[in-house]
């Protein structure tokens, strides 16, 4: 294969790579997409000398997606765990995130540029909140225990999606890095 031909396909796997990464900020599930691509680069492209993306590459991404997938859980559980939650509150808030998430989408269209993606994150934290103060309202709790929840949700959530897209990030220059220069 001509080095121009690999070279178009690579900056084509990192631009895919690159949009899978910003579909993390809407709840989808990026990062397995970067290693699903990572996968089909590596199987049509095979390495052969001086260029290609390695399968042990797409272990290290494979395990990296895991890693950023305890995080994000992890998280936003613990957020809301931590100011004394229910578990009906922990799935009430990833349920509020999910649909928080799609609601900012949709709110954040008008805004030009990255209207879409900063509210994505806003709404799935707000989502989280309202699902946790939903859950412990349901369960009886207090006001004041209700919020406690709700914020420990919010911030959980606000936190997970972050330390998500930062390894994300680290998948998505590894990723670069192999396919141009490995």
């Amino acid at each position: 294969m001509d080095a121009w031909v690999y070279y178009l396909w690579a900056i084509l796997l990192i631009a895919a790579c690159g949009m899978a990464w910003l579909t993390t900020l809407i709840g989808l599930p990026g990062n397995w997409l970067i290693v699903a691509f990572a996968a089909i680069f590596a199987s049509l492209l095979a390495q052969n000398g001086t260029h290609g993306i390695s399968w042990t590459t797409v272990a290290v991404l494979a395990a990296l997606a895991v890693v950023g997938e305890v995080v994000e859980f992890a998280a936003g559980a613990a957020g809301a765990a931590k100011h004394g939650a229910s578990k009906r509150s922990v799935a009430l808030s990833l349920v509020g995130a999910a649909v928080g998430s799609i609601a900012g989408i949709a709110i954040g269209l008008p805004i030009p540029l990255l209207g879409s993606f900063v509210m994505a994150i806003v709404g799935g934290a707000a989502g989280a909140f309202f699902g946790a103060y939903l859950g412990e309202a349901w369960k009886g709790r207090p006001h004041d225990a209700r919020i406690a929840a709700g914020r420990g949700a919010f911030s959980g959530r606000i936190w997970g999606s972050v330390g998500k897209l930062a390894v994300g990030a680290i998948m998505l220059v590894i990723v670069a890095w192999d396919a141009l220069f490995g």
